[in-house]
């Protein structure tokens, strides 16, 4: 006989003001099987574990029932609890009385009937659980990290220094990513590249990272502990293994007004380029698109210029195949364009702050000097506008895009700090600035570099001669504003960087509607996603700054080194199971698995014969969500923990009430 023991949280007032847990824990007394139950304020603190540990050792409890939160918060600590007195962890299930019954229901009556509803149908479901072994298998302990901006590099070195073998994957010619774009950081205005180059050069020499550049990641197979990844590495034109990096090839490229991705259209390139002068690896790449060569079958005078005859026209992708133990998500981000409203209109002197940025670079096209695009002029006003695409679910995104208020607030004090006698004007809508030391740092630029903020959308930008006319308002004083400017600066919406959807795809990680990856819970999990052996560090997953991507990319190491430091990998047992003796090899689990867990599995006799094809699920894979079970037409599959037998048991348990 089941001798069942049913514990119920208070969690405070959480549920004890809309359920009366005392004359609960009476009635679950009653239920057969019920062998002992009792309330406690904070069943989750160490006293109410204990009383869970004496219980089942006083009164031989073959099952528990927490009835508390949500298992998503507390489930692994109880069945910890449990798994110290003797019993196994998975002969313990949690009721919601919280999320599910006194957060959704006010009146008192009617909450404390759905408790005891609750509670009777996990008290039916623990009877027949079974004990449940976690599952061990084989691991690599080799990390691939994709994506060599700040927070790939960040976690890509954690996991080096600390003894682990990586593979860096990056599709742009150098590592560096956004950051090395910029001028100076906020609110310490220390010099980006001063902090991001040694890094890239550190990841570069590192013994134990295998770096990949202008390359990409072609496929993913396999699960947790056992990935096969294949990258695909984009020819370069340029054998790597010769080239010096000595730049004489693009000097005698004849096209050089092509516009430089890493000056944000603001510079120009050659076609056959190195991406700027601290690129890690220092090697230039061809653009096949833009070269004569590739185009009309003939020039070939950076073959001719090159010393070391490092040029190869005839250079083919090729495929890489790495065997990885866990992946790192690190694509990071992409801005909106300008174009993006109409009645702002489309003129070169209308750029977006990461063009702000190299105008301001030392490195960038001007040197440093903020000069207009249209005439070369240094603008003597300039107006930033804040929330250009972002909080604007009509045309933008609906969500903040996080940065904008602090970069901006950084553009109006480089500004003036190198242009002494300009104005910046700065339109925007809140000023969220929540860091540390953030809120001092927009005072500063209010206050000591007299950039005037105004609280206000811009309705409308125009040229007029020679500047452009900016319309808007201000909220706080109501009234309409009309501002001549030489330059506009749109803070344009934080969006995932092209690609990053079919990237999750391939890694089986769900994104939301905007394409920004999914993390498996927004506050226990928020480097983990729902796909074993995953992680995601920065921009990808949503919009943040330097100091929170950093420490994301730490946190992301240290869950890929404490999947490394056993032996083997243990799983939860909560995975599906095929009955072979009545599968009929149709195969609709396969169609149907998010995570491709089921496999082929060839049935032979002793003679080695081939008798039948049926369904097997790798275990290693299977992340327990069950749509193998509902899909399978010959009732032939069953999860671990929610059999149909549990499943009919816990809705006859309604039937008294």
């Amino acid at each position: 006989m089941a001798r069942i023991g049913v514990f119920i949280c208070h969690c405070g007032e959480n549920i004890a003001r809309n359920v009366d847990v005392d004359r609960v824990a009476e009635a679950a007394a009653q239920i057969p099987g019920v062998a002992h139950a009792e309330s406690y304020r904070y069943m989750c603190s160490d006293p109410g574990q204990r009383k869970i540990r004496e219980a089942i050792v006083a009164q031989g409890l073959t099952g528990i029932v927490v009835a508390a939160c949500s298992p998503h918060m507390h489930e692994n600590t109880f069945q910890n609890a449990v798994e110290g007195a003797g019993l196994n962890r998975y002969l313990c299930e949690m009721a919601n009385l919280r999320e599910h019954c006194s957060w959704v229901h006010s009146d008192r009556e009617e909450a404390t009937s759905k408790a005891l509803e609750l509670i009777a149908i996990m008290v039916e479901k623990v009877k027949r659980n079974q004990p449940l072994a976690p599952i061990r298998v084989p691991m690599t302990k080799r990390a691939l990290v994709i994506g060599g901006g700040i927070a790939g590099i960040q976690a890509a070195l954690d996991i080096a220094n600390a003894g682990r073998d990586v593979v860096l994957v990056e599709r742009e010619p150098s590592i560096g990513g956004h950051m090395a774009q910029l001028s100076e950081t906020f609110p310490t205005l220390d010099c980006s590249q001063c902090i991001m180059t040694p890094r890239m050069v550190e990841v570069k020499n590192h013994p134990r990272i295998q770096l990949y550049t202008y390359a990409e990641v072609e496929a993913v197979d396999g699960y947790v502990g056992n990935f096969t990844v294949t990258i695909r590495r984009r020819a370069r034109s340029v054998d790597e293994s010769k080239c010096t990096g000595c730049g004489a090839c693009t000097q005698r490229c004849p096209q050089k007004k092509i516009a430089s991705e890493f000056d944000a259209g603001m510079g120009q390139r050659p076609a056959i380029f190195i991406p700027f002068a601290q690129a890690v690896p220092n090697l230039p790449v061809i653009d096949r698109t833009r070269c004569t060569m590739f185009l009309k079958g003939k020039c070939g005078l950076c073959a001719k210029a090159c010393p070391a005859g490092c040029i190869d026209y005839e250079q083919t992708d090729t495929l890489v195949t790495e065997e990885v133990g866990a992946i790192v998500m690190a694509t990071g981000f992409d801005v909106q364009p300008p174009t993006l409203y109409p009645e702002y209109g489309s003129d070169p002197d209308i750029i977006n702050g990461l063009q702000f940025e190299r105008l301001l670079s030392a490195s960038g096209p001007t040197a440093g000097e903020p000069r207009r695009p249209s005439n070369g002029e240094v603008p003597r006003s300039v107006v930033f506008v804040a929330c250009a695409g972002s909080r604007d679910p009509a045309r933008g995104v609906p969500y903040c895009s996080s940065i904008c208020c602090m970069y901006t607030a950084k553009h109006a004090l480089l500004y003036k700090h190198k242009v002494h006698d300009g104005q910046a004007y700065v339109f925007y809508m809140d000023i969220r600035a929540a860091g540390k030391n953030y809120d001092a740092f927009v005072h500063r630029v209010i206050a000591e570099e007299g950039a005037q903020y105004l609280r206000g959308r811009v309705s409308r930008i125009y040229r007029d001669g020679d500047q452009l006319v900016v319309r808007g308002a201000d909220t706080l004083s109501g009234t309409a504003l009309t501002i001549r400017a030489d330059l506009v600066v749109l803070a344009t919406a934080v969006t995932p960087r092209p690609g990053s959807d079919a990237l999750a795809q391939k890694l089986s990680v769900p994104y939301d509607a905007f394409g920004f990856a999914s993390e498996a819970h927004p506050k226990l999990r928020p480097v983990e996603t729902n796909t074993a052996g995953v992680f995601l560090a920065g921009t990808c997953q949503a919009p943040r700054d330097i100091p929170d991507t950093v420490a994301q990319a730490g946190g992301c190491a240290a869950k890929v080194l404490a999947l490394f430091s056993a032996d083997q990998l243990e799983r939860e047992p909560v995975v599906s199971r095929v009955n072979e003796a009545t599968c009929v090899a149709c195969f609709d689990c396969e169609r149907v698995c998010p995570f491709h867990a089921p496999e082929h599995r060839e049935l032979r006799n002793r003679a080695g014969d081939l008798l039948r094809v049926v369904s097997h699920i790798n275990e290693g894979v299977c992340a327990g969500c069950g749509l193998c079970v509902v899909t399978c037409r010959s009732h032939s599959i069953d999860l671990a923990g929610f059999s149909d037998e549990q499943t009919f048991a816990e809705i006859g348990a309604l039937a008294p009430f």
